[in-house]
């Protein structure tokens, strides 16, 4: 009997690890299956420290169309439709993108295709989200069902694009294109569709060339940005020095500086 198609696959190369969502013929919904999946990978990286940097990308035609609304019914344990996918989300989605926002290397997101609904907020959980030119984002959650944006939508967006633009994608029903979402600031970069898996692999490397604790400083010091003063974050910036130039990689950079050579840090 032939083994169960994986719902996420797994390839590590050079210290970058790349993860495909791999339902292709229903364009990559965000299934229980494939979260589970995914979560369970996400996890064994956390603990294997000859990952550096992780690609996340879909399979097929799409990064990921959100929720598959034919396969949503409620159960048969007396719970409504809304009360089960509410637990379903708490226990398993939302744990699902705090992994993501919190995995001790960096994250990059290659949006191959379609990023709908609940695929926009896992695109936007990486900390470097890239995508191909055709590949576009889509919020059809009030314009088309009456619900809101989920996933960390809500939260992401404004933060990288302002709240008018996200308010805008969440009520206009209108398809975002990759080279608008750059102009707004929403992704880092966009790229010719042949192309984009090789430009998520060479930043993927250039990220896993960095300091071990790089993505976390990075993502724990603008998250304190959003919710200090000027002077306490000024505050904040000069204790985060006062600890990490002590450090054996400071010490690497200035080095590194000095010989005119590029820095070699090892890994986590």
């Amino acid at each position: 009997m032939n083994a169960p198609q994986p719902y996420v696959l797994y390839a590590l190369a050079d210290g970058v690890a790349t993860l495909t969502l791999n339902l292709p013929a229903k364009l990559n919904p965000i299934a229980r299956e494939l979260q589970v999946e995914l979560r369970d990978t996400l996890e064994r990286i956390r603990d294997d420290r000859a990952v550096r940097a992780v690609i996340l990308t879909g399979a097929g035609k799409a990064f990921c169309v959100g929720a598959d609304l034919s396969a949503m019914a409620p159960g048969g344990e007396g719970k409504s439709l809304g009360a089960q996918t509410a637990e379903w989300m708490q226990s398993l989605s939302n744990p699902l993108i705090e992994t993501l926002r919190t995995l001790p290397v960096p994250v990059v997101a290659a949006v191959n295709g379609a990023a709908a609904g609940a695929g926009v907020g896992l695109a936007l959980a990486a900390d470097v989200t890239i995508a191909a030119r055709s590949a576009y984002f889509y919020l059809p959650f009030l314009p088309k069902l009456g619900i809101v944006p989920d996933l960390g939508c809500t939260w992401a967006i404004p933060r990288r694009a302002g709240r008018a633009r996200a308010m805008g994608m969440a009520l206009l029903d209108e398809r975002l294109g990759a080279e608008q979402a750059v102009q707004w600031g929403l992704i880092w970069a966009c790229a010719d569709d042949e192309q984009l898996l090789d430009e998520a692999r060479a930043i993927a490397q250039r990220l896993a060339r960095l300091p071990a604790h790089a993505v976390v400083e990075a993502r724990e010091a603008f998250e304190a940005a959003e919710r200090h003063t000027l002077a306490e974050q000024l505050h904040y910036e000069s204790e985060r020095q006062r600890e990490l130039i002590d450090r054996p990689t400071f010490r690497e950079g200035v080095n590194a500086f000095l010989q005119k050579r590029p820095p070699s840090f090892p890994g986590r």
